[in-house]
């Protein structure tokens, strides 16, 4: 690594030139309390032996020159002294600021390189596993850098779902209205529900991404306010006991009356369980039993909706509640939905002070998917 001292820009710079100035001061400072003092030390010491032996100094000019010979030696000692440890220093100043320079120098190019889109960059292993403030810093930036080129590959994930999902239904739309143009397709009634059909398809895809947008930056207005459990269990069912029976699912309900009212939005808190019962009837093949359990868990209520149905690996586990994914990615979404409901799902549950959560265990062992609100205090 090339050394660039510059007392204005470098930090290096810098460092050595605050330790410089510390020796000149402490040098300064023992120079000037050297002379305050020393004649008057020497002259005391010596005051002693001029009465012992009064003839040994017998003019003051002898014990001027005396005095004048000891400052002028100690004077040279010190001057040695102060060089070998202005030197002394320096070097020691060098090494330090070295040490903290050379990974600040390598974080500054590591950061500009992530800022430039360079995401996979990592600053290397020695600066990280020091044990200061370095090495935290030099592991924020590492773990920044994990999570930017996470989310790079998610928006990328993204956009190419997206155009995935915008193309099935542009496609026939296109088709079947070029048919209509070249009259190779009759303009039936069967004809205007099909267009009609993939006209709504589009229509919700379009709001599934405005709501998902609007839970994740929280700008969906919510209407918070105590409600029965009980109240929203049912509220969420009715539109589906039908689906159920259809299917040939057993559906138990289990939601006893003492549970405390919960804190939510009503209108929301029946979509996120209509989520969720949604994907258990869609998941759970029949013969299979879905369960809806509300209890009370400390100071929320949980609402669990358990099924017998494909169950779910611990990668998909991992997944679940990320943008456009599917257990099954076979499925159209048609069936299998645009793989965005459990995300605008968790999104508002989070808005209202609660969460989403699942378990597995594993395929073919059924899920457990456990929506948790606060519960109303008195």
């Amino acid at each position: 690594m090339r050394w660039r001292l510059s007392f204005k820009t470098s930090l290096g710079g810098k460092f050595l030139l605050s330790y410089l100035l510390i020796v000149l001061v402490g040098v300064a400072t023992l120079l000037a309390v050297t002379f305050a003092l020393a004649p008057t030390l020497f002259q005391a010491q010596l005051a002693p032996i001029l009465q012992r032996h009064p003839g040994a100094l017998t003019t003051a000019e002898a014990s001027q020159h005396i005095l004048g010979s000891f400052l002028g030696t100690l004077l040279s000692a010190l001057a040695v002294a102060a060089i070998a440890a202005t030197v002394t220093s320096l070097a020691i100043s060098l090494f330090v600021a070295r040490r903290i320079t050379g990974p600040l120098q390598q974080m500054t190019r590591v950061s500009e390189r992530i800022s430039a889109g360079h995401y996979a960059e990592r600053i290397e292993v020695a600066p990280v596993h020091r044990a200061d403030e370095l090495g935290q810093l030099a592991s924020s930036i590492n773990a920044l850098a994990v999570v930017l080129e996470e989310t790079e590959r998610r928006r990328l994930e993204v956009i190419g779902d997206v155009a995935h999902e915008l193309r099935t239904p542009i496609a026939t739309l296109q088709g079947y209205l070029e048919g209509l143009l070249d009259g190779v397709i009759e303009p039936t009634p069967q004809t205007w529900a099909m267009l009609h059909t993939e006209a709504g398809r589009l229509r919700r895809l379009v709001d599934d991404l405005q709501e998902l947008s609007r839970a994740e930056a929280r700008q969906i207005t919510l209407s918070a306010q105590p409600v029965a459990p009980q109240r929203l269990v049912q509220s969420a069912l009715e539109p589906l006991e039908g689906q159920f029976a259809e299917k040939g699912l057993e559906l138990q309900i289990h939601a006893p009356e003492n549970l405390p009212p919960v804190v939510a939005d009503p209108a929301r808190a029946v979509q996120i369980l209509t989520n969720l019962l949604v994907n258990a009837l869609r998941y759970t093949p029949a013969p299979g039993r879905v369960e809806v359990v509300a209890s009370r868990e400390e100071d929320m209520v949980a609402f669990r909706v358990t099924d017998t149905g494909v169950g779910l690996t611990p990668e998909q586990l991992a997944h679940i509640f990320e943008r456009f994914y599917r257990v099954d990615k076979s499925r159209s979404r048609a069936f299998g939905g645009s793989g965005i409901g459990l995300t605008i799902a968790r999104s508002l549950a989070q808005a209202m002070g609660g969460e989403i959560r699942v378990v597995s265990a594993g395929l073919g062992q059924g899920s457990s998917f456990t929506l948790t609100l606060p519960r109303a205090h008195e």
